[in-house]
């Protein structure tokens, strides 16, 4: 592994760990701002670990392009319309984005029939709201600012009157992020959402994208060629969010998000690996689930619980074979995650070749499989 030196009188860091390693230049016009015509009409971008050979083909020839055998892995969480509008008693507007997942919440009845609960979320408003102070969104829903955090995090206590999953779907916008630079549609509320998503489920504060990409018609032709789909749940939380700001991305921390493995995925899992056929993450969230499970517990098996885990270059991954993703942010955990997969070089190489063709990049974008 190459090293090379912050500056002078700095630690000599691997170039794999510097987090400048792992920037590029995005054109603006590169970002999707909408999803394209069909689910299944994106682009697909397969990149060959052996020999860092990237080919661009197309998402819908998915099934003649995975291995033999593959067993799919995909995250069922639904996203939750957790961003709120709301108001200071001094007038003053506010936007809350809760995160803590609301099958997660902890809810207490209080003598009025209302319901409260503490919950993590961002704050943004012109002039923040301190601790003690309150916000107001609408006559069922209220936050008081219980502690502070740093880049807007904050712990609140929600109080609401009825079910908050009812409020939330009329009064909560799709939380879209923030590099689509338009307000959330109608539209959204369906392709914002996986086709399996399970309402069961619904608690994430961003989509799991690279299952935007099936439709019922592929997931069939996927059965018809004899590949096994499983499910997993990763509530996905400020650990999409969360920016690396360490100059070494081995000091940056993740903030642990809830999964759940069940016992028909786990013992589909097992098989599979026990006879040697390929296990495909649906996207980094499915193989942040099934990585952190194993460093949890040094197993296969079904699995409940938090996990902080963090892939980077070293990293092992002892259930993932191959990743179905899409294209992810300069200097993120995502991208180094993928990184830690397929090889930096070869991963920013693809990422080359992927803009040189005019491929379009995050949520609403194009794909990547990495094989």
């Amino acid at each position: 592994m190459k090293t090379a030196a912050f500056g002078p009188g700095d630690p000599v860091v691997p170039v794999d760990y510097r987090l400048s390693s792992y920037a590029y230049h995005l054109p603006e016009d590169r970002i999707a701002q909408q999803p394209a015509d069909r689910r299944d009409a994106s682009r697909l971008m397969v990149l060959d670990r052996a020999t860092g050979q990237a080919r661009e083909r197309r998402f819908a020839e998915l099934p003649d392009l995975l291995p033999p055998g593959a067993l799919l892995v995909a995250n069922n969480s639904r996203v939750v319309p957790a961003r709120l509008f709301g108001a200071k008693p001094s007038g003053g507007r506010v936007e809350f984005l809760l995160l803590t997942p609301p099958p997660l919440l902890a809810a207490e009845p209080g003598d009025d029939g209302s319901w409260t609960a503490r919950a993590d979320g961002l704050l943004r408003a012109s002039k923040a709201p301190k601790k003690g102070d309150t916000v107001e969104f609408g006559p069922d829903l209220r936050l008081t600012v219980e502690e502070k955090g740093e880049f807007g995090q904050a712990r609140v206590r929600l109080t609401w009157r009825g079910a908050l999953t009812a409020i939330l779907e009329r009064q909560g916008h799709l939380p879209l992020p923030p590099y689509i630079r338009r307000p959330d549609s109608p539209a959204d509320a369906e392709r914002y959402q996986t086709v399996y998503a399970d309402p069961a489920k619904a608690g994430s504060a961003a989509a799991p994208t690279a299952g935007l990409h099936f439709t019922p018609e592929l997931r069939a032709r996927l059965a018809d060629r004899g590949f096994q789909w499983a499910e997993v749940t990763l509530y996905v939380g400020y650990g999409t969010f969360s920016p690396v700001r360490c100059a070494d991305v081995r000091q940056h921390r993740m903030h642990a998000e809830y999964v759940e493995i069940g016992q028909e995925t786990a013992a589909a899992v097992a098989r599979a690996k026990a006879s040697g056929r390929p296990v495909v993450a649906v996207g980094t969230t499915s193989a942040r689930t099934l990585e952190g499970a194993f460093a949890a517990t040094g197993g296969i098996g079904p699995y409940a619980g938090w996990t902080d885990i963090y892939l980077l270059p070293g990293s092992p991954f002892n259930v993932v074979d191959t990743l179905l993703t899409n294209f992810h942010l300069p200097e993120s955990s995502l991208l180094i995650m993928v990184s830690a997969l397929a090889g930096r070089e070869s991963v920013l190489g693809a990422y080359g070749k992927a803009l040189a063709a005019g491929f379009r990049f995050f949520s609403y974008g194009d794909a990547m499989l990495i094989r």
